[in-house]
């Protein structure tokens, strides 16, 4: 039996260097997985870059995937988060269309979120909201009552908690 497919997420680290990136992703498209989300970045170690891959696929998929992208050239290791508990964290920046009048309205609800409004312009204001997909996803949902301009998420990224992997 399988297990159903669902968003799941992979660390790769990888040595700095470059097509690295190009590398993964390259796998990732001949076998023909999308890649929902994709963020990367340098650890603590400037020699190493994390790259946090998340995808939709069942589980034995994902083991196979980390499986090939671990052959790759560069390639450090590669951690499974599948059977983890993690902390995950995505940015959003959100720019929304509001008149005078709405403002008070639109700090309210960042209130709720937790979110920061990080610019005000003539007839726009930028909302700063850090969160889970989920929280992510709900403020979105309660922006679109109002005409958003722009917006930009950085894709999440994880690591495990405590002394795990």
């Amino acid at each position: 039996m399988t297990e159903m497919e669902m968003q799941r997420t992979i660390s790769v680290l990888v040595k700095n260097r470059p097509r690295v990136l190009a590398r993964v992703a390259g796998l990732f498209a001949r076998r023909g997985f999308n890649i929902d989300s994709l963020a990367v970045s340098t650890t603590e170690s400037e020699a190493i870059s994390r790259m946090t891959v998340a995808t939709t696929c069942d589980l034995p998929t994902l083991r196979q995937i980390a499986k090939q992208v671990l052959k790759l050239h560069d390639v450090v290791r590669v951690i499974d988060h599948s059977e983890s508990n993690i902390v995950e964290r995505e940015l959003c920046l959100i720019k929304v269309e509001v008149e005078r009048g709405q403002r008070a309205e639109l700090i309210s609800l960042c209130d709720v979120f937790r979110g920061d409004i990080v610019d005000i312009g003539n007839g726009t204001v930028m909302v700063q909201l850090v969160g889970d997909k989920d929280k992510i996803d709900a403020f979105v949902d309660v922006m679109a009552d109002y005409e958003i301009a722009e917006m930009v998420r950085s894709g999440k990224i994880v690591l495990d908690r405590g002394g795990q992997g």
